[in-house]
């Protein structure tokens, strides 16, 4: 009798062990809240009004050192649209344009394309020093820049709003004279107005850095385009450039004298992706981090350089790219929903030997872009754990959509990012389930890509401090650090 219960109990041990460490793969080390809670009223309130927001001009005070104030696109600008619906359509057909950019120049590197072997048709034209060749592609209608920072260009110092951006390297500006420049909110920059512009000859490293490059009169010309057919042309050159109240000399920026596309309203860009001319490598620091602001909040953050990592951050590992410099890759290694692990290998988010694959933060991108595959396994086990929902049709990119126009509150399953260590990143409902118009479609803001390459977007990101720790490969999220 003894040997008998001797071996149920075995056979109980073994039952309880065994699905012990099916559950421990399930669900990570971290403790997981399974469902989160939406304020869908005070979501849906936000959207009543979209063309009153403005910028609070107060918050462009007491700011630190050495850190910019972070503001969003519909704060700098105003918003062109009478409603939220055509608002959402137009921000999303922004973000298409956008993935397409980062794909494109993706893609040129990892078939060893330079764009320089391009050739696009061209335009001519004439400023008082010369001629120069720019390409002729309408951007018009599409873009990005949905975070803008403002900057004191040149000495004296100007102060104008320039579009804050990860993705890419080049620091420019509209310059006059103008062969062909966008409107923008501040006048155009005189370069003859600052004694600190110098331009750089041709043999110089910034200048043989750049991708695409031409020499005139010995003086370096650049020219950056981006994949959604936007550009800009002109002269490269040294200034200063001031931050909070720190002025940087000799940071190389271009001097665009036709510009055409992605930016309208802002005097230019700011890069901050890993190359060697974007920003952080020319100030030389080992880290900076930002906090993206809500897009429908007229209130601010900041973008700080030489930031350590705070005590409570969420670590993940920073990776890089052999074949492109630029883009920030994310060691991430699961996503969960409702505090169950997708049924997705840990290979399907890393970058392969080729470069291809992998995950990166955009501060430009809006939406979270995932493989199909992932995707798929995402929606999937969110639409279980929100069938009490009531569904709503489809919406531009979005195709998991409700109907919360009786709703006050609701709980949906928890979307979270995984790290190794078991380190986890929960997602506020807010950064995912978003509103699409005033009367209470929310939908679902993942969308699926055919690209190898995977994006986390701002929705995502919002109130929540990204540091890039540069020196020690590390990124960092800090919830609720605005």
């Amino acid at each position: 009798m003894s040997s008998h219960r001797s071996l149920l109990f075995f056979f109980i041990f073994f039952y309880l062990t065994s699905h012990f460490s099916v559950f421990s793969r399930l669900l990570p080390e971290t403790s997981v809240t399974t469902t989160s809670v939406l304020n869908v009223a005070d979501s849906i309130h936000q959207t009543k009004n979209p063309s009153s927001f403005k910028l609070n001009q107060q918050e462009e005070q007491n700011q630190t050192p050495f850190s910019l104030k972070l503001h969003s696109r519909a704060s700098v600008r105003g918003v062109e649209h009478s409603d939220y619906k055509s608002l959402t359509l137009a921000r999303l057909d922004r973000d298409t344009a956008r993935v397409k950019s980062l794909v494109t120049r993706l893609d040129l590197a990892l078939n060893n394309i330079s764009k320089a072997d391009l050739k696009p048709v061209t335009t001519m034209y004439t400023t008082d020093q010369e001629d120069i060749e720019a390409p002729l592609i309408s951007g018009t209608t599409q873009g990005s820049g949905e975070y803008f920072t403002r900057v004191g260009i040149g000495n004296p110092a100007r102060e104008v709003y320039m579009v804050l951006d990860t993705g890419s390297d080049v620091n420019w500006l509209q310059c006059a004279p103008c062969a062909d420049c966008y409107h923008q909110t501040e006048p155009i920059f005189e370069p003859a107005s600052s004694s600190s512009y110098q331009p750089l000859s041709c043999d110089t490293s910034q200048c043989k850095a750049l991708e695409v490059s031409e020499c005139r009169n010995a003086t370096c010309l650049y020219e950056v385009s981006y994949g959604d057919g936007s550009y800009t042309v002109g002269d490269f050159a040294t200034e200063t450039l001031t931050i909070g109240s720190t002025s940087v000399q000799n940071v190389a920026v271009g001097c665009g004298h036709s510009n055409e596309g992605l930016f309208v309203g802002a005097a230019g860009l700011l890069g901050l992706g890993g190359g060697l001319l974007a920003l952080p490598s020319q100030l030389n620091t080992t880290s900076f981090s930002y906090c993206l602001v809500d897009r429908d909040s007229d209130s601010a953050s900041t973008v700080e350089f030489g930031t350590s990592l705070p005590r409570d951050v969420v670590e993940a590992p920073l990776l890089r790219n052999h074949q492109l410099d630029t883009f920030y890759y994310v060691g991430l290694t699961g996503i969960s929903v409702g505090g169950e692990l997708l049924q997705i290998p840990q290979s399907s988010f890393e970058m392969d030997e080729s470069g291809s694959g992998g995950i990166i933060i955009d501060s430009g991108t809006a939406v979270t872009r995932l493989q199909t595959g992932i995707y798929n396994s995402l929606r999937d086990s969110f639409l279980k754990g929100t069938s009490d929902l009531e569904k709503a049709n489809g919406v531009a990119m979005f195709d998991t959509c409700y109907n919360l126009s009786t709703k006050t509150t609701i709980e949906v399953p928890t979307v979270a990012f995984h790290f190794p260590g078991g380190k986890m990143l929960a997602l506020p409902a807010k950064n995912y389930m978003i509103p699409v118009d005033s009367v209470g479609t929310f939908c679902l803001a993942f969308a699926p890509t055919t690209s190898s390459l995977a994006i986390i977007g701002n929705v995502q990101q919002q109130g929540t401090r990204v540091t890039f720790y540069l020196a020690n490969s590390l990124i960092g999220f800090s919830s609720n650090k605005c």
